[in-house]
């Protein structure tokens, strides 16, 4: 990073004010990063754990994939999902406030008696379809603002603060250079005037 500073004071402190504030936000930033970094961890654990319930549930179904056959499909329906935010170390994510299931109405008597536990098992799977598509917004969402603090914590670290202090340095070094020469100036001039009034 190529800092543009003047040398000179004003400059010095105008730098001086901005390496202030990135050294205050720094450990902000990484625990920022490292509460993203174990929420994404966790938000993955959720997702895993959902999509292991779903793979079983469906290799259970399986062995009843002869009744599915006659299942009537406009019986059951999933007309809409309905979401809500909520917070997550500070990140808003998609959760899932309501779901609006469509069940078409049917004969108890002349449909087989499966038919109303067939359609809780549908419910069952597709609130977990819809859950696991959620959590995977939100570990996206995650990911990505997680990304943006890394990002942010390594261009302060690595780049902006050793940027900031050395132009600091280099503008002290020549303040300091100047007062000195002046110094010397003034030194020579006050010798040369005193060489000048002592009589020859």
């Amino acid at each position: 990073m190529e800092l543009k500073f003047q040398f000179n004071k004003v400059s010095m402190q105008a730098l001086q004010k901005q390496l202030n504030v990135r050294v205050a936000a720094l450990p902000i930033l990484k625990s920022k990063e490292s509460v993203l970094r174990m929420t994404e961890k966790k938000q993955k654990e959720i997702y895993a754990e959902l999509d292991e319930r779903h793979r079983e549930r469906l290799l259970q179904l399986n062995a009843d994939i002869k009744l599915w056959t006659e299942f009537p499909k406009e019986l059951y329906s999933m007309k809409s999902v309905t979401l809500q935010t909520k917070k997550i170390a500070g990140i808003t994510v998609p959760d899932i406030k309501h779901i609006d299931w469509s069940i078409h109405d049917y004969s108890h008597f002349a449909n087989p008696k499966w038919l109303t536990s067939g359609i809780a098992i549908l419910r069952d799977l597709t609130l977990m379809v819809a859950e696991m598509e959620v959590v995977a917004k939100g570990i996206q969402i995650i990911e990505r603002a997680r990304r943006k603090t890394t990002q942010k914590v390594n261009l302060y670290e690595k780049v902006q603060i050793p940027a900031y202090t050395e132009a600091i340095r280099k503008i002290k070094r020549h303040l300091e250079d100047e007062a000195n020469l002046d110094k010397a100036v003034q030194k020579i001039t006050k010798q040369r005037a005193e060489a000048e009034e002592q009589p020859a």
